[in-house]
């Protein structure tokens, strides 16, 4: 087996200070007069130089930001006199390219036709980040447009940031569409990081590169100034090295927002601090409903083996495990309802966002204002764009009709409704607190003519209802992380970090990524 590189070995001289390092600590640290926001992000750049271009070559980061350095120092200052913002003052997080900033990196969604213009506006998510006092690092690479671009592409890959690579494996898919977020907090290039799902773009990053992810309900987490897909399914998360620091994430961004209006039904559900959730004896007394279907089976036996092993440490400790559960495949797995739906929105969605966005002075090129316009841009620049897999959703979307197709509102009541009533009414009849389920098989070898050999996942479910889902480490298998999903019916984030956290707590099970170039049985 290849041996692993050193990089990630502690005790280098490569970013020692966040090096594995939690929010509670680093904060810890700052307000002892032991440690700055300054040398933490110092510290997390020389990670980033040393391991996004160079070393492992992640391709993690598309783009640093020149004045995170600048941002650290006066936090530190204003720390000296006027203590804390909040539990993120001074840490450093990185942002998805897909969410809108006004500092000095471009958002893009990973394309070159974004180069041409900027947004109008802040994203509402980096906007609460930036008041409580996070330093952003930059943006993230990521599966360009959050991979509604070709049914044949590969995650991770974008045409401004290259391939994404796992950290733990480099020739294995990182999976996304947030890889780069989870890549980027699993080699501790910064603390947490910020990513968006549709279905599956939180959680598949996070369970193939080994750290936790918070796919919130949809209307928890604005998402105002972030490239859109779905109204009915995209939500903003965080991914974290455990699941203290997501839950701290997710609680400087939840809330409701005038400019998303889903956010309104947040209303007396979204918590200023889930912190208060983090009960490390939250699963005695939990009845926790074990998800079986066949189409799991294509997971493998190592996926088979730790999700026995988790729920023989959640029966020890003290939660009634109700196993298996089923639900009708349909439900289960993304199908065509889904995708009519996705098509749909994801045209008038993208339509109204490019048409917001405002030209660059210094761009040399325009950028286009429309989907169509975005078709042709990628035609123009198919050498670049689509040398690797095409752009068939985009033109599948172009050729939708309006939100008011009966197409359209039948497919929504056949994805999105049949979902709810299917695991609401599960959770009600066995009366359980949550559904566990393994979150995917191992990561793959990344193959860009080809595409993804993706085995399929668990999170479609709660993606299609609308609802929240923690993926958490739950073991290991030929230097590739294993992750469990657990989910559970609208606003219930609360009780999922109650039970996400006490496994964690459990087990410890998430081990730091060692870069191999490749494992026994790859040529």
């Amino acid at each position: 087996m290849e041996e692993a590189m050193t990089v990630n070995d502690p005790t280098s001289s490569i970013g020692t200070v966040a090096y594995e390092a939690t929010i509670a600590d680093l904060q810890a640290a700052m307000e002892a007069g032991t440690l700055t926001a300054e040398a933490l992000t110092v510290a997390c750049l020389e990670r980033i130089a040393a391991l996004n271009r160079a070393g492992p070559c992640l391709n993690a980061l598309i783009e640093v930001s020149r004045a995170a350095l600048e941002t650290a120092i006066a936090l530190d200052q204003e720390r000296a006199i006027h203590g804390p913002r909040s539990p993120l003052h001074g840490i450093p997080i990185v942002l998805k390219d897909n969410i809108d900033t006004l500092d000095d990196t471009a958002t893009t969604a990973g394309s070159l036709a974004l180069l041409g213009s900027r947004p109008a506006s802040e994203a509402t998510v980096a906007a609460r980040l930036r008041a409580a006092g996070a330093v952003i690092l930059g943006k993230a690479n990521l599966s360009e447009w959050a991979n509604f671009r070709s049914t044949t592409s590969s995650s991770g890959w974008s045409a401004r940031g290259g391939q994404a690579r796992n950290p733990y494996v480099l020739t294995r898919s990182p999976c996304g569409s947030s890889s780069g977020s989870a890549i980027a907090v699993a080699a501790s290039l910064c603390v947490a990081a910020i990513g968006t799902e549709t279905d599956g773009s939180i959680s598949c990053p996070s369970a193939l590169c080994g750290v936790v992810g918070i796919k919130a309900t949809v209307g928890l987490t604005s998402r105002a100034g972030v490239v859109p897909i779905s109204s009915t399914q995209d939500t903003v998360g965080p991914h974290a090295r455990c699941v203290a620091d997501a839950a701290t994430v997710l609680g400087i961004i939840a809330g409701l927002d005038p400019r998303d209006p889903a956010t309104a039904a947040a209303a007396g559900h979204a918590r200023p601090d889930y912190r208060s959730c983090l009960q490390a004896d939250a699963l005695r007394g939990a009845r926790i409903g074990v998800l079986r279907s066949d189409r799991f089976a294509g997971f493998g036996r190592h996926v088979e083996r730790a999700l026995t092993t988790a729920l023989m440490v959640m029966r020890d400790a003290g939660a009634h495990v109700v196993d298996p559960v089923s639900l009708p495949d349909e439900v289960l797995s993304f199908n065509d309802a889904e995708l009519t739906v996705l098509i749909y929105e994801f045209k008038a969605a993208l339509n109204r966002y490019l048409a917001s966005r405002v030209p660059d002075p210094q761009a040399s090129v325009s950028s286009p204002r429309s989907l169509a316009e975005l078709i042709a841009f990628n035609e123009q620049h198919a050498d670049q764009e689509l040398r690797f897999f095409g752009q068939e959703l985009l033109l599948r979307a172009a050729a939708a009709g309006d939100l008011d197709d009966p197409v359209y509102q039948q497919a929504l009541t056949a994805s999105r409704d049949a979902s709810r009533q299917a695991l609401d009414t599960l959770l009600y009849e066995q009366q359980l607190d949550a559904l566990v389920a393994p979150a995917t098989g191992l990561a793959w070898p990344i193959d860009l003519i080809g595409g993804d050999r993706y085995p399929g996942g668990s999170s479609s479910l709660a993606a299609r209802a609308g609802y929240p889902m923690v993926t958490v480490p739950a073991g290991m298998a030929f230097s590739l992380p294993i992750a469990i999903n657990f989910i559970g019916t609208a606003w219930s984030e609360p009780m999922l970090i109650r039970l996400a956290y006490a496994f964690e707590q459990a087990t410890r099970l998430r081990e730091p990524p060692t870069y191999r170039q490749r494992i026994e049985g790859d040529d």
